[in-house]
């Protein structure tokens, strides 16, 4: 950050907490690809260490609140009123204001402890699950009238309708979420009394030591709606963390979690709207990577976490597809042929897949263990971007189909007609193993559809 800014920020500091302490040890996190996070010491407080700890959370533009169902005003008055009713939600000392020429945002306590999720799932307190379950059921019980006035209220076919649009605005031409965009339109469930949710409630999302559940973080989501909504989002692949076969948060198994659910709420979690809410939030993450990509075309925010997220959006057409599988007929199900690809070995001049993996190796040998805090998230980033490109140089593939497309949403071809479940496992299967090979639903997808 440049030294103005620093300024602006012990400006702040000393606005908010009414003292000329010092801003020293600031550090961007490297998590946050919509907002920035900034962790940060104030010298002379703390008691016997000298030091307060606080984390920035903050817009620098107006261009990257566009968009957004909440301000920043809003989010932090939602964070104040769960923390009031005894949610382990972080304590917001301050908001930024216009004058403090820091864009907006809010400056909150840190907590001291883990929220990398491999980090945590490495070593997870033995009640973390029970902890996570009982932390939704205490949000989910928040009583609408102390809720801050502003909040969306959504119901199952606005948020299907939200998706269709977004789908429409990527180009609408990936079979497979057409696929599920139509499968959500034919499943829509029955609207119930809504409650407050959280919206992006899972690891990565979350603070953990060595007793449990620590902090909720990342409200900029909170709604009102169906709690099913809440309670799947957390067990979707992509929030697993390579822990696929524990459904739970990458924890546990789903009947433990709803179990600890019903006990501290009173409430019985109805499996075919879980199954709904983990459809609609796989679909909605894999628009979401595209529109992450649109947002850095587009010269609003060029950073490479940007353009690479874009490229994840295939991790979640192998996920709707093994969600989905199950309601095409048996003789669809059948297993497919399927090599992965790999780089060919080449004579002569280095070829661009070649190219390509040499500066990967630079990136992982000689810049990734030079670099610290942010700076070594990104070169991680760019070697994985650059194998991306060495993959699809050696192995280009493509499985855009809005002819296709068109036909699924129409439903004049669905999971019943012959041979399209065989196509669309083949082309997300060839897509993921170039995009992210390592991603644990490709394995799983192969051991269950590869013939032997």
């Amino acid at each position: 950050m440049a030294e103005p800014v620093i300024a602006a920020l012990q400006a702040t500091m000393r606005r908010i907490t009414a003292g000329a302490s010092v801003v020293a040890n600031l550090e961007r996190l490297s998590g946050g690809a919509n907002m920035e996070s900034w962790s940060f010491d104030m010298a002379g407080q703390g008691g016997a260490s000298g030091y307060q700890g606080y984390i920035l959370r903050r817009a620098p533009t107006p261009e990257m609140m566009a968009g957004r169902p909440l301000d920043h005003a809003l989010e932090a008055a939602i964070i104040r009123t769960a923390r009031a009713a005894g949610v382990c939600a972080p304590e917001i000392v301050g908001e930024l204001t216009p004058a403090d020429g820091l864009g907006t945002g809010y400056v909150m306590r840190r907590v001291e402890a883990r929220v990398s999720p491999t980090a945590i799932l490495a070593a997870p307190p033995p009640k973390l699950l029970d902890d996570l379950a009982h932390e939704l059921a205490k949000l989910h019980a928040l009583p609408l009238t102390s809720v801050p006035q502003g909040l969306p209220h959504t119901a199952p076919a606005a948020l299907v309708a939200e998706l269709h649009a977004r789908f429409t605005k990527a180009g609408s031409d990936r079979p497979v979420m057409a696929l599920a965009l139509r499968w959500l339109q034919d499943h829509l469930p029955i609207p119930m009394p809504p409650v407050f949710l959280h919206g992006d409630y899972r690891l990565g999302n979350v603070m953990v030591d060595q007793h449990g559940l620590a902090a909720v973080l990342d409200w900029e989501l909170a709604h009102l709606g169906d709690r099913h909504q809440d309670l799947a989002y957390g067990c979707i692949n992509s929030w697993r963390f390579g822990q696929i076969d524990k459904p739970a948060f990458g924890l546990g198994d789903l009947a433990t979690y709803w179990a600890a659910y019903e006990r501290a709420s009173g409430v019985a979690v109805d499996a075919q709207r879980f199954r709904f809410w983990m459809v609609y939030a796989t679909l909605w993450w894999g628009l979401t990577c595209l529109h992450m990509a649109q947002i850095w075309r587009s010269g609003q925010d060029k950073s490479l976490e940007r353009a690479v997220i874009g490229r994840r959006a295939s991790e979640t057409e192998v996920d709707l597809l093994l969600a989905l599988e199950e309601d095409a007929p048996e003789c669809e199900r059948g297993t497919i042929e399927f090599s992965a690809p790999d780089l060919p070995p080449t004579k002569g001049e280095p070829d661009a897949a070649e190219m390509l993996a040499a500066v990967a190796d630079w990136v992982a040998t000689s810049i990734k263990p030079q670099a610290t805090g942010r700076d070594r998230f990104m070169a991680a980033v760019a070697q994985n971007a650059l194998g991306m490109l060495a993959r699809e140089a050696a192995n280009p593939v493509a499985v855009q189909g809005k002819t296709l497309s068109e036909a699924l949403l129409a439903g004049t071809q669905s999971l019943a007609t012959p041979g399209l479940l065989a196509k669309l496992k083949q082309g997300a299967l060839a897509k993921l193993a170039v995009d992210q090979p390592k991603y644990p639903a490709l394995a799983k997808a192969l051991e269950r559809w590869r013939a032997p």
